[in-house]
């Protein structure tokens, strides 16, 4: 009955202790959230051509009109 029972609880904990999946899914939206910041750093630079406070209030213009 022990035997049983310990197959049981093996089986039924076996699935919560994997967690390769949410850990990859994690760092995928990691990269994701990366690549979005890059976009926009890269396309508020590209479209001026003044000083530092000019591309810094680009930057947070075009991720508020992402952001909504």
């Amino acid at each position: 009955m022990m035997n049983k029972l310990t197959e049981l609880y093996v089986k039924l904990t076996t699935p919560v202790k994997n967690e390769k999946g949410a850990q990859s899914l994690e760092w995928l939206g990691l990269a994701a959230l990366l690549i979005l910041v890059l976009g926009i750093v890269s396309t508020a630079v590209s479209d001026s051509k003044g000083s530092i406070t000019t591309i810094i209030s680009n930057i947070f213009k075009k991720i508020t009109e992402m952001v909504g």
